[in-house]
Parts: structure tokens; sequence; C-alpha cells
């Protein structure tokens, strides 16, 4: 791997947007990152409830640990609470749900998501591309927590919804659809700005303060 260039090398403490508001000194211990930690070993129950082929309480945990992201958003804001360890700490929680959501799917549900592998092709290959090209660039995983990631994480909970109720697969190729454009927006956004940073609104944000900068 090529170390990045001088001028890209990644600060000790990475400014978040400057729409985002204060951030505190890093520390582990605050409400916003229990909540975390909560969701972050609730993944790894969801599994295990899926082995047991328990649908039903398959999907209510999981829509209870998908809206434990919206919680711990607000209450970071709300204590004053908010930190780059936080905001790490979230994206690693959301990938363990994710990844348990997908992987509890498939075990229960896995001829149906077979016949909707041309919709999962698209959002697994952004995400591999950018999250590798923040891996590349600035040795770090992406946090950026943009508005779209956070409507694509609504709509990944309506696409369960439909898939475990069998109410209808459109939600769930919707999100799929959106989770890909979303990942393309986190690939620019690395492409664009010099420094690893974190909770960058939108593109928009980043390109503005590139700008200023």
């Amino acid at each position: 791997m090529t170390n990045a260039p001088a001028d890209q090398t990644p600060t000790p403490h990475p400014a978040p947007d400057r729409a985002a508001g204060p951030y505190i000194s890093d520390r582990w211990l605050t409400i916003p990152n229990i909540i975390c930690f909560i969701r972050l070993a609730g993944s790894f129950v969801l599994v295990g409830i899926a082995w047991a082929d328990l649908s039903e309480l398959f999907l209510w945990v999981f829509v209870l640990l998908a809206l434990s992201d919206w919680v711990d958003g607000k209450l970071a804001i709300l204590l004053n609470q908010r930190s780059v360890i936080g905001a790490r700490l979230d994206s690693w929680a959301d990938i363990a749900l994710y990844t348990a959501l997908l992987v509890g799917s498939v075990m229960m549900y896995g001829e149906t998501l077979y016949a909707e592998i041309a919709w999962f092709i698209p959002p697994i290959a952004t995400y591999l591309i950018s999250t590798a090209a923040c891996l590349w660039k600035y040795r770090r995983w992406p946090s950026y927590h943009t508005r779209a990631a956070k409507t694509g994480w609504f709509l990944i909970m309506i696409a369960a919804i439909g898939l475990f109720t069998d109410w209808s697969l459109w939600p769930l190729r919707i999100a799929l659809a959106f989770a890909a454009l979303t990942n393309l927006e986190t690939l620019a956004i690395t492409l664009m700005s010099p420094t690893w940073r974190v909770d960058v609104t939108s593109i928009y944000h980043a390109w503005r303060d590139n700008k200023a900068a």
C-alpha cells in the first residue's frame, strides 16, 4: 500500500461538518456510545435468532436496533456528547447490523433473495469500492453519516418489513438502488476531501467546505 501524500495525512482530530455542531473531547463512556454498543452486540444476537428460524422475532429485534441508530444520534446532539470516537463506533455498529440483516435474511429467505441477486450487486459493489477508496486514501473507515445514508437506513427498515411480512419486494429493490447512489456519494466525498472527516451532511457540504478552505 502506498503512503498518502503529506498534505493528505489524516489529522489526529478530524473536523466534522461545520453544520454538525460542537464536539466534545473523545471518550468512550457516553450514552450514545452505550447505545451503539448495544446495537453492535444485538447484531450478533440477530444472527442467532435467524439460526433458530424465528423470523417474526428477528424482524422486531432488527427494527428496534435500527431505531436505536436514530436515537443515539439525537441524544448525542441533545446531550452535547458528539465525538469522533462516537462517529466511528456508530459506523461499526451500522455495518454489523447491515451484515446481520443480510446474513439473517439469506438464512431464512435465501431462495427469495437469490431471485433478486441483480438488485444486490450494485450496492455491494459500490460499497466495497467507496470503502476501499477511503481506506486507501486515509487508512480509515468512512464515517460520513450523510443525510442520504440516514434516509437509506429508513428505506432498509421498510424493505425488511416488506420481506419478512411477505408484503412486497419493491421496497427492497428501491432501498438497494438508493444504497448504491448513497455509496457513490460517499466515494465522491472521499475523492474531493483532502483529509479524513466525520459527519459530512452531503456532497454539497463537502464541496462547500473545501471551497472555503
